[in-house]
């Protein structure tokens, strides 16, 4: 990396990988240690940028500095962004100021308006957030005022889990090419567990969670512009989106959040739909799609029950009549002994109500699921596990402690071993065995003999 910086800088210093400042300075030597990866792993650097959407090629060369002074600066304007990213590929340029913070620093949504005007003022084509809130794309970001904002300056968001689970899964899935290139990524995976770093999860819902259950318990409607479920859908989409980076390091996998077209490129008009859908059913939901897994996993927690439900649904097999066989087939695809709060949920056609039997129950007694319908045949299957959380529900900490104990475990001791059913592929006749008995002579006198 050249020591001459760029043009529209007054101020830097190259990214370090052994950073001199303070030992206080915690977050900018993590800044510093990280945009030093991300310019010098080529596979990280692809992976960070590409998520952006911005292509990097074997041509591609990536620039990384810390402690930045931009040329151009309004008056007043003293903020100092904590980096710089600039991507070039040939003549092609493309830069973005950072901000970060770790922690428990939360991201100010001031500052990185002035970043942005920053950004304008340079020529600059983004500015990145980095810090422990979660945002479920990096064009989503964690702050509502930035989503709102006016500014046609781009603001991307990555939080330092993501950063984390990209380093995890690269080395994981053996995709470092270059030996000293993987060496130097491992080091970093090992700063950034390490609890002086600042990198944390989603480990606790805000406040307003207690309040919120303790109207929906008293019977109370939640109310259209409710601020407390406002707070508790943001805690959930950040949650949401780290628990998909828990299955992502624990199944070597990317696990991503199964989203509408519009939902992924407008987060304001997830969070609007989402409280529609809580206040009518007084559930947050989510869908985990997991790669190559039978189907997405299901997952609602349940404010009138105090329960977390977790489950797959799968299409019945189409080629077994019978009630009992089509349930039979998914039983034998449910090898766990923990059949505790395990259910089968079978869908029926028309306006049949959907019937529910434990798996033990159905183990014992397939047709048990079929009382009242013996004419009908399922069409589809729900495998779940239902886990009542009682008081634990309420609590800040322990639902979300509770709840990343659930799903992993459902996948790990039943999800992953499902199958989708799938039709047969089609065989060779027996009366057209040879490409002469389908000529058109040949179908011409099976016409003729046709009753």
């Amino acid at each position: 990396m050249s020591d001459k910086l760029p043009e529209f800088l007054v101020q830097g210093e190259t990214a370090r990988l052994f950073p001199v400042l303070s030992t206080t300075s915690k977050e900018g030597r993590t800044t510093s240690i990280v945009l030093a990866c991300l310019a010098k792993v080529d596979e990280f650097g692809a992976a960070l940028i590409g998520s952006l959407g911005q292509r990097v090629g074997v041509r591609t060369k990536i620039e990384t500095y810390t402690e930045v002074v931009c040329k151009n600066r309004s008056s007043g304007l003293k903020d100092r962004p904590d980096g710089l990213i600039v991507v070039k590929t040939g003549s092609r340029e493309w830069r973005a100021l950072v901000e970060a913070k770790v922690g428990a620093s939360t991201l100010d949504g001031d500052q990185i308006e002035k970043y942005r005007l920053l950004a304008k003022e340079n020529d600059l084509d983004c500015v990145i957030s980095i810090s422990n809130q979660f945002a479920t794309t990096p064009s989503t970001h964690p702050l509502p005022e930035v989503l709102k904002s006016r500014s046609k300056i781009p603001v991307y968001h990555w939080s330092w889990m993501h950063i984390l689970t990209e380093a995890d899964l690269l080395l994981s899935q053996d995709s470092i090419s270059d030996a000293d290139q993987k060496v130097l990524l491992n080091e970093l995976r090992r700063f950034l567990t390490h609890e002086s770093a600042g990198v944390k999860g989603f480990d606790r819902m805000p406040k307003e969670w207690g309040e919120l259950n303790k109207l929906v318990t008293a019977g109370g409607v939640i109310a259209a512009k409710s601020t407390d479920a406002a707070a508790v859908m943001a805690a959930w989409h950040q949650e949401t989106r780290d628990l998909a980076m828990i299955l992502s390091r624990m199944t070597e996998t990317s696990v991503s959040e199964k989203l509408s077209r519009k939902h992924r490129q407008d987060g304001s008009t997830r969070v609007k739909d989402g409280l529609a859908d809580l206040r009518e059913s007084q559930c947050l939901a989510v869908e985990l799609e997991v790669p190559d897994a039978a189907a997405p996993l299901m997952i609602v927690a349940d404010m009138r029950r105090r329960s977390v439900d977790v489950g797959m649904t799968l299409r019945a097999p189409e080629d077994k009549v019978s009630a009992k066989a089509r349930v039979n087939w998914v039983l034998r695809q449910v090898k766990t002994d923990n059949s505790d709060d395990l259910y089968l949920r079978a869908l029926w056609p028309g306006k049949a109500e959907p019937t529910t039997c434990l798996i033990s129950d159905l183990r014992e007694d397939p047709d048990a699921i079929s009382e009242g319908k013996e004419h009908l045949s399922p069409h589809s299957f729900h495998v779940f596990r239902s886990k009542r959380l009682g008081a634990r529900f309420t609590q800040q900490s322990n639902f979300i402690t509770d709840l990343e104990e659930v799903v992993p475990s459902f996948y790990r001791d039943v999800g992953a071993g499902l199958a989708a059913w799938k039709k047969k592929a089609p065989k060779i006749k027996d009366d057209r065995l040879s490409a002469d008995d389908v000529t058109p002579e040949a179908i011409a006198d099976e016409a003729r003999d046709f009753e």
